[in-house]
């Protein structure tokens, strides 16, 4: 049967997203080949997307790894421009393809690989390897749990955080580092900052096509929905639908818009706030020509899911592969990389004690926007509905919706019970016989 991905560990996260917990008996740097172990003999082979637009630090990583393990260098190879290409092409590749040793698996693709057996379990590899995987922040490692394994690694991990224009909100009367606390207050901030933006909307949400129904996810939460429960779904529940009306309404009045370029629109002053990844932080920070602040989605708690991706291991490599990738993975995100990693883009730190390094714990004190995602992942999260990330096209399928009932106008009611069907028929047809 399927096990769920375990919620956020209490105290112990807790502890950690306020920099106190130490690495749970790994080194500073790691462990394994993370630690500056060697690999065993044979080229890998990464396939990325560059989640955070991460090319650039990815080479760099690489770098230093091919220095350490000459008999093992890994070829960095472009994946495609986002997740859903990059799982298109693994798919041609199980086909008949020369497999990579190493994927990024994101939210909405680790689990159907793991479910038809296409990539591998790691809990063995970790032992042989030499991983320490409670060195791992448990929420992030435990979101690859299928039937009592693990099938993924941390990498590119995030949160939904909301970005506001700091001068916009100092303009509305106000308090730039605290956001809104329910989504009724901020349709009640929305004229203030529309006024103080000459009109231009209060909050810009990318659209179905860049993961509006990711960033919708949290929303639904607070009003009492959600898309499902396990694999039940949910749309149709009347709190739901409350929810769908509320964005709809929203958008109607001009409070939110949906669009395509969200980021550019935040970031040349077209907005007063943005719905985003934390993994936008670091582009955000170089390219934006506004003082923005990052906070918290709307609760109640909670008003956000976790996201972002891991790093998977195909099955039909060989097992000195399997290893060696394992290794290498372990480097890509051990505490030193993941700071470097983190800093670059703006994901969340996936090591438990990257917080307690003084050079990271003095970026975080000086780049308090990067400190959000990490308080609000103990304090205002919760894992995603299975309709969303293990239902097959889920994402896509709930991101068409959510653009019908926004862009489209379409009634929230009949665009709802489409996605409640049509779920279910994925999954009897795609899941159910393999559980």
């Amino acid at each position: 049967m399927f096990s769920r991905r375990a919620l956020l560990g209490g105290a112990g996260v807790a502890a950690l997203a306020l920099g106190g917990l130490t690495a749970c008996g790994t080194s500073s740097s790691g462990s394994g080949a993370g630690s500056g172990g060697k690999s065993t003999a044979g080229p890998i082979q990464f396939w990325s997307n560059h989640p955070g637009s991460s090319k650039a630090v990815e080479e760099q990583i690489i770098a230093a790894w091919n220095q350490a393990n000459p008999d093992s260098p890994v070829t960095l190879v472009d994946g495609g421009s986002n997740y859903e290409e990059l799982g298109q092409k693994f798919n041609a590749a199980l086909a008949g393809g020369d497999l990579p040793d190493v994927i990024v698996a994101s939210d909405v693709t680790w689990f159907n690989f793991a479910l038809n057996e296409a990539t591998t379990p790691l809990d063995e590899l970790w032992d042989e390897a030499g991983v320490k995987a409670d060195s791992y922040v448990d929420t992030l490692r435990e979101d690859y749990t299928f039937d009592g394994k693990h099938y993924g690694m941390p990498y590119a991990r995030s949160t939904t955080l909301m970005y506001f224009n700091t001068d916009a909100m100092t303009k509305a009367g106000l308090d730039p580092a605290k956001g809104p606390a329910t989504w009724q207050e901020f349709a009640e901030w929305a004229p203030k900052l529309r006024e103080a933006m000459d009109g231009k909307p209060a909050l810009v949400i990318p659209d179905g096509s860049n993961y509006l129904d990711w960033y919708f996810q949290g929303m639904v939460w607070t009003f009492g929905g959600k898309y499902s429960d396990e694999w039940e779904p949910k749309f149709t529940d009347p709190k739901s639908i409350e929810a769908g009306k509320f964005l709809q309404d929203q958008v109607k009045a001009g409070n939110i818009a949906i669009n395509k370029d969200a980021n550019n629109t935040f970031g040349i002053g077209n907005s007063a706030g943005l719905l985003q990844s934390t993994g936008s932080l670091g582009g955000l920070a170089k390219s934006a020509q506004i003082p923005f602040v990052t906070t918290y989605l709307p609760g109640p708690k909670p008003g956000a899911c976790t996201g972002g991706a891991g790093l998977a291991i195909p099955n039909k490599i060989s097992d000195e592969r399997k290893v060696n990738a394992v290794k290498f993975v372990d480097f890509l995100t051990n505490t030193q990389n993941t700071i470097t990693f983190t800093q670059t883009t703006g994901y969340m730190p996936v090591r438990k004690d990257a917080v307690d390094d003084p050079a990271e714990a003095k970026y975080l004190e000086e780049n308090p926007n990067a400190m959000t995602a990490i308080k609000q992942l103990a304090e205002n999260t919760a894992p995603q509905d299975y309709a969303r990330v293990f239902v097959p096209g889920g994402g896509k399928l709930i991101g068409g919706g959510l653009d019908r009932i926004t862009i489209g106008n379409e009634d929230v009611e009949k665009v709802f019970a489409e996605l409640s069907a049509e779920t279910t028929k994925v999954y009897e047809r795609d899941i159910k016989p393999l559980l």
